[in-house]
């Protein structure tokens, strides 16, 4: 056999080349088929990774955390934290829901395949329009160098990250943000549907931030008076006046849950403190809580209602509360809540001059609720708002 020629040999270097990467590529494994570790492994590599912490540092993740060790990078952390963030200062929480490992699998299968940062974070970041407002106002600041403000912005964003975890497999949700006295109501995808004010919690009794969902909505609520109000407040005014008590339509209950007559009390015999009643209101448009109550999960006594007080969402300075969150337009809350018409749309206007009972209308769907303390937001048209500091907590920490 005639053996080819330098030249001859060299036209077949490029198919040679082809052949070998085809042979290659051919025993590349599947992404599908990769183990957990092995897709880690290959997002480790720097050409990947240091694609991620960059996107991530763009959307306000405090990428310190995430940096990459001796062996690899914490890969499923880092695209957990930029689709399902991290748990915001919350005083309470129900309970915490897990993220969705499927959609950060497919995530990184996607990577691995050489699909583009951002086109599969489009798929694993919330889609809420404010989230999206959001990550625009923050890139804007953090090239201006307003580092202060950025660090507000990215709270925010991780609040909404926390959020997009937190109503998984939800038709809605409800956020009220202590620091700016308002609440908005969105469907799963972030789309507002309802915002209104509210009022909060004083320096002395703030609203405390919660997480959690909504059980019923009562119309007709009696108020049960919590036991630092009816030691602070009830109590003394009552001992002071006999006609305040019927004159505010309070009843003291025993320990049955029945009525008793404060004529039967000795009251000289008394303390606050060994108080062995309870206090009531009666129902009606003079009860504190108004004519609504929405009942959210919690220990700590908080709800959403009504009040008898509806001029105070008229001024600017709405941290007036003993805790629970007064809001602006309880009707139209109860029935996005409900997701049908539960209420007309007078109820808020009808005579209400005699006692009328409680009625308890429970939710069918999960409906999650946020008490969340935010120094920054953004408005329906996308401006960034930012909020005073009422509670004086300080700098967001990161």
């Amino acid at each position: 056999m005639q053996m080819l020629s330098g030249l001859g040999r060299s036209k077949y270097i490029p198919l040679i080349i082809l052949f070998t990467l085809a042979v290659l590529q051919s025993c590349r494994k599947d992404p599908k088929e990769m183990t957990k570790a092995e897709l880690a492994d290959e997002l480790s590599k720097e050409k990947h990774y240091s694609k991620l912490l960059e996107f991530s540092q763009k959307a306000g993740v405090n990428v310190s955390k995430f940096q990459p060790g001796k062996d690899n990078a914490p890969v499923f952390a880092l695209l957990e934290e930029i689709s399902f963030g991290h748990k915001p200062a919350i005083r309470y929480t129900e309970k915490k829901i897990a993220s969705d490992t499927a959609l950060i699998r497919v995530a990184a299968e996607e990577l691995v395949k050489g699909q583009s940062v951002e086109k599969v974070m489009e798929k694993l970041e919330p889609v809420f329009p404010v989230y999206h407002n959001l990550k625009i106002h923050y890139a804007r600041l953090i090239e201006a160098k307003k580092t202060d403000s950025a660090a507000y912005v990215a709270e925010a964003l991780n609040a909404y990250r926390w959020i997009h975890r937190q109503i998984q497999g939800s038709p809605r949700f409800v956020m009220v943000n202590i620091r700016g006295a308002y609440l908005t109501a969105m469907d799963s995808s972030g789309k507002n549907a309802l915002s209104m004010r509210t009022v909060v919690g004083k320096n002395d009794t703030p609203t405390p931030t919660i997480d959690t969902y909504a059980t019923s909505i009562v119309t007709h609520p009696y108020w049960n008076v919590p036991k630092s109000i009816a030691i602070k407040e009830i109590f003394p005014k009552a001992m002071k006046d006999p006609e305040y008590l019927s004159r505010n339509r309070i009843e003291i209950i025993d320990n049955k849950g029945e009525a008793v007559d404060p004529e039967d009390i000795d009251w000289e015999e008394l303390t606050a403190e060994k108080f062995p009643y309870r206090f009531r209101q009666e129902t009606g448009e003079d009860n504190s809580l108004g004519l609504l109550k929405v009942e959210i999960k919690n220990p700590l006594a908080i709800y959403l209602h009504d009040t008898n007080a509806r001029y105070l969402f008229n001024s600017n300075q709405r941290w007036r509360s003993h805790g629970c969150v007064r809001v602006q337009k309880p009707t139209d809350l109860a029935n996005y809540m409900a997701g049908m018409k539960l209420l007309d749309n007078d109820f808020m206007t009808e005579p209400d001059t005699v006692s009328t009972p409680p009625k308890w209308h429970k939710l069918k769907a999960r409906i999650p609720v946020f008490l969340l303390y935010l120094g920054a937001d953004c408005n329906e048209k996308g401006d960034v708002m930012y909020f005073p500091d009422v509670y004086k907590r300080g700098a967001p920490k990161a």
